[in-house]
């Protein structure tokens, strides 16, 4: 793929006014990547300038020009001494997340990924998902706080949810190891910085919303709008599932998706039966519209708390 394919690419995804690719611009060039770190530019890279907190990257595009990268996508204006094809963009992390999944071939239409956010019980959930999808038959990789599982390996988290480039190129890596599916915690402040955008999510999974990441986010409203951004832009008929126990689990049942509701305490389509402790671990019954399925949880696993994994083995199930 030449940048002015990928960049084409990225402009068509783009909501709006769609960036100006210059027809004069030297962009029939292979692509060997995208990156936002002018550090890890290589030759033939696009460079995506993000604005920061303390620097925006575009100060950095004369070190990417020299490192190789045939074009730079910023949101400012193109300096009179750019270097280089300079694309201007309305939102350079949005433009990022669109550039690396036309780069890596968008792996997550041909998987089935499912995104869990929610204050806690991500990490619990993905697991348990993660393990319905392998007894199932459909190898499966995650993506979460703790690790990422691509096929057979395992390497250590940088992030709950990495960048974009990251995401999609982790995804990539599974679908070259034969994963049908990808389980991935979705963090607030990827949703809010927009590193999963373009991701074509198969299910969406709310676990519930209490006080946290207050430092980024200002106050408990912004965060929620966060977390709601994954069933924004979910597919009209992908699964929301959704805790009603939660009050904001009520609010996400009409936002988009086809929503599923599980609760412990009160009427949902998922609700468990009673739960029983035993010498195997614990096992309970999951009722369902499609009928009753029987959990049990992995003989040895230490449980720290009936309610919290009996809901989080429940939301996975749904």
């Amino acid at each position: 793929m030449t940048a002015r394919e990928l960049l084409r690419a990225m402009a068509r995804e783009l909501p709006g006014q769609p960036p100006v690719i210059p027809a004069d611009a030297a962009l029939d060039v292979p692509c060997t990547g995208v990156a936002y770190d002018s550090r890890k530019v290589t030759h033939g890279s696009v460079f995506v300038a993000l604005p920061g907190q303390k620097a925006d990257g575009a100060q950095f595009a004369p070190r990417a020009i020299a490192s190789g990268a045939v074009a730079i996508v910023s949101e400012r204006p193109a300096p009179a001494d750019a270097g280089g094809p300079w694309i201007v963009v309305g939102n350079a992390r949005l433009a990022l997340a669109y550039l690396a999944a036309e780069f890596f071939g968008h792996p997550s239409r041909r998987m089935q990924v499912v995104g869990i956010t929610g204050t806690n019980g991500k990490t619990t959930t993905s697991y348990v998902a993660q393990a319905i999808f392998e007894a199932a038959g459909t190898r499966c990789g995650l993506m979460g706080t703790v690790t990422y599982r691509i096929g057979d390996r395992e390497i250590a988290a940088t992030r709950t949810t990495p960048e974009a480039p990251e995401v999609h190129g982790l995804m990539r890596q599974m679908l070259d190891a034969g994963c049908g599916a990808c389980v991935m915690e979705v963090s607030s402040h990827a949703l809010a910085m927009h590193r999963v955008d373009g991701i074509r999510f198969a299910a969406g999974v709310f676990t519930n919303l209490t006080r946290d990441h207050l430092d980024f986010h200002q106050d408990m409203e912004s965060y929620f709008a966060a977390k709601r951004r994954l069933f924004e832009i979910l597919p009209a008929d992908a699964p929301a599932v959704v805790n009603l126990d939660d009050p904001r689990g009520q609010s996400l049942t009409g936002v988009a998706g086809r929503p599923v509701t599980y609760a412990i305490h009160r009427d949902a389509d998922v609700t468990p039966g009673p739960l029983t402790f035993g010498l195997e671990g614990l096992t309970f019954d999951v009722r369902m519209p499609e009928g009753i399925a029987h959990v049990q949880s992995i003989r040895g696993r230490i449980l720290a708390g009936r309610r919290h994994h009996g809901g989080r083995r429940l939301r996975a199930h749904g």
